[in-house]
């Protein structure tokens, strides 16, 4: 008789795909509605963007409970740093908070993969992008999650971003105006849906321009 063990699980994947372009005044960041576990959709109305702070969102794709987690403490201690400073966090303090607290956790990681955008110091739109463990990137695009994989070379290929190596170093936002970097975000989406199974059901569109934070949907493929 074959003897039982019970095993501990800590994580799963619940699918789904971010993606985040900034440009020069602008910065839009997308995500997947569809929220999954195996080949169970979970619900097809779940949205994976966070408002940290005014002018900065974050974006995440991994293990739900573990993307929640990781916001209530972001939100605990931004709360805590406007009670100190009486100001909200900058978009690159943020990022280096959100890198912080992954790192802390190295050990036994927030399973989540994080997009944050914003506006840096001279008011331009700027995206970071993050591993699981806190590492992270300053970039002009990013993509995140089950589709990522489908997505960036697409975007490599039509925004073609200036290497981190060049010296000196060139700016990283992206030359699309606002309308076309949403008309891009919408054909990568459309695509990626073609092939990747956790990706799909609904857009979310979010915007972050000096006029404020304005949201967009879109349908994608529900099967």
């Amino acid at each position: 008789m074959s003897k039982q063990q019970a095993r501990f699980e800590p994580y799963d994947f619940n699918g789904g795909t971010c993606v985040a372009i900034a440009g020069a005044d602008y910065c839009v960041v997308a995500a997947d509605t569809r929220m999954s576990t195996g080949y169970n959709i979970l619900t097809r109305d779940y949205s994976k963007i966070y408002k940290l702070a005014d002018k900065c969102l974050m974006a995440s794709s991994g293990f739900q409970a573990d993307v929640r987690a990781l916001q209530k403490v972001l939100g605990a201690k931004h709360l805590i740093y406007q009670h100190q400073h009486n100001k909200q966090m900058s978009c690159p303090a943020m990022a280096r908070l959100l890198s912080n607290t992954l790192y802390y956790k190295r050990f036994f990681p927030y399973y989540t993969f994080n997009v944050l955008v914003g506006f840096d110091e001279e008011g331009k739109g700027c995206v970071y992008t993050y591993d699981a463990v806190g590492s992270y990137e300053k970039v002009g695009y990013s993509a995140q999650g089950s589709g990522a994989k489908l997505i960036m070379p697409v975007l490599d290929n039509q925004l073609k971003s200036p290497s981190p190596l060049l010296l000196p170093a060139l700016d990283a936002v992206t030359p699309l105006t606002e309308a076309e970097a949403i008309d891009v975000v919408k054909d990568v989406f459309a695509s990626a849906t073609e092939r990747d199974i956790y990706t799909g059901d609904k857009l979310e569109i979010v915007i972050v321009n000096a006029d404020g934070i304005r949201r967009e949907y879109a349908e994608l493929r529900k099967d």
